[in-house]
């Protein structure tokens, strides 16, 4: 029996001050009803083993769980990151994102609010070929959280933040494309989080409706001309939603573009004559959101890819991998061996660690450098400690690592959930000595050194799965 919901003081009336009709259902619903559990599948990560259920309608990649279904910390391959748990009604971003996305040019993409990084790996699953990610949060340990799933999502051409917006507005017309998630009241939360009802009261919804435009503002200068911007909430009250995008409009000159093709269950915005989108909890499987695209005026020439990313690329990269292998010895030249990504990467040696970087954005990764806290570009191949080159578990996850790099060994089930715990396992007698790549459902887990008579496991510490 579903156990009924207080909800905050105040919140009934202004709901019903602002939301008309809406407000009566949309109560009931926050009273009574149940949130979903969804995931959204990773199309770089295939595996037969994946979930499977109803399909979520405004999401190719979406899937509904079923009530029963384990939690998704018990499967190797949430761990593999062969799918992202996210609610439903946030998966509409990678849709977004296709309809925007013409043409095969790559674009420069900030998501500017992104912890956790459900959005941020909604839109990089559809965008184009190439384009660079730049994902940024302000609060350490959400930043710290997004790193890991991003991470977990294997896309190379990223780079985490963390800082304010304001810091991000310093690089200038940048962003082809900005998704703003902006911190809100959290209203649409209310089913799933007990602390968005216990911090509600219409000052809040002031105080949010306010950072959000300066958070608007901001990015509005990040966003090159001709670019895009996807404004979102989770929240339902219109000082937040539809009276910050007439804000965009009205003051900032953006022009709010329709996403046709949409199921009906999604509400169009309340008294606007812009179009935007909500996603109401009694009208659709799926938690509070609200969901605006405004374009910035003006044209911008598409990003290139380097002069030619085929036989001149090629070259470069070979001449830049021998710079640094001159810079760094051996340690660079056995991590380009583990490497095989479809645009040439550049190789940097940290302190302890080589890091891989698409050699095409190092400029803007520069820039992005000089104004704001870079935790993280690209992806960590290895760990040096001091005559091991030891491979770190981002290249276990990454698009980047080669197929050939490793010796693979498919893991059962219980082996799988013993390796996330760190548990010592023993591999076949033929495995060959040295690191080798274990697998689960066809994608790889990590790493572990096989010395012949034992093995080491390598599972970092920190990501160890105690309760599995």
């Amino acid at each position: 029996m579903t156990a009924l919901r207080s909800l905050p003081d105040g919140f009934a009336e202004a709901c019903a001050a602002q939301l008309g009709a809406e407000a009566s259902p949309l109560l009931e619903a926050l009273h009574e009803g149940e949130p979903g559990r969804s995931v959204r599948l990773n199309p770089s990560k295939p595996s037969a083993l994946s979930p499977s259920g109803e399909a979520v309608e405004w999401c190719d990649s979406g899937v509904r769980l079923d009530a029963d279904a384990p939690s998704v910390t018990l499967d190797p391959l949430f761990h593999a990151g062969a799918y992202y748990a996210q609610d439903a009604s946030s998966m509409i971003v990678s849709t977004i994102v296709k309809h925007i996305v013409s043409g095969d040019s790559p674009l420069v993409v900030v998501d500017a609010c992104a912890a956790p990084g459900g959005k941020t790996t909604a839109a990089i699953d559809s965008l184009p070929d190439g384009s660079l990610m730049i994902a940024n949060e302000i609060v350490p340990a959400r930043c710290a959280v997004l790193r890991e799933n991003i991470m977990k999502w294997g896309y190379p051409a990223t780079v985490v933040t963390r800082g304010d917006t304001a810091a991000l507005a310093r690089l200038g017309e940048t962003a082809d494309l900005i998704i703003a998630d902006v911190p809100c009241s959290g209203e649409g939360m209310m089913r799933k989080d007990a602390d968005a009802i216990a911090q509600w009261t219409p000052r809040l919804v002031e105080e949010c409706a306010r950072l959000q435009r300066e958070i608007i503002d901001n990015l509005w200068k990040l966003l090159r001309p001709g670019g895009t911007m996807i404004y979102s909430t989770c929240t339902f009250n219109r000082h937040e939603n539809e009276e910050n995008l007439a804000y965009i409009v009205d003051e900032l000159g953006g022009v709010p573009r329709d996403v046709p093709g949409l199921p009906s269950c999604i509400a169009p915005g309340i008294d606007t004559p812009y179009p935007c989108y909500r996603f109401m909890p009694h009208r659709l499987k799926g938690e509070g959101l609200f969901v605006a695209v405004v374009t910035k005026t003006g044209y911008s020439a598409p990003h290139t890819l380097d002069a030619d990313t085929s036989a001149s690329s090629r070259k470069k990269s070979a001449r830049s991998r021998k710079q640094h292998e001159a810079a760094s010895g051996q340690a660079c030249a056995t991590a380009a061996q583990w490497l095989d990504y479809r645009l040439p990467l550049t190789l940097t040696a940290g302190a302890d660690t080589l890091t891989a970087f698409p050699e095409v954005w190092m400029p803007l990764l520069r820039r992005i450098e000089r104004v704001t806290t870079v935790v993280q570009a690209g992806v960590t191949v290895a760990q040096i400690k001091g005559r091991d080159i030891i491979p770190h578990h981002a290249l276990a996850m990454s698009a980047a690592m080669s197929p050939h790099a490793f010796p693979q060994v498919e893991l059962s089930l219980d082996d799988a959930r013993d390796y996330l715990r760190r548990n010592t396992l023993t591999l076949p007698p033929d495995t060959p000595r040295g690191y080798v790549a274990v697998t689960y459902g066809g994608l790889t887990l990590g790493f572990m050194k096989h010395l012949g008579n034992r093995s080491n496991n390598l599972y970092p510490a920190e990501y160890r799965i105690k309760f599995l």
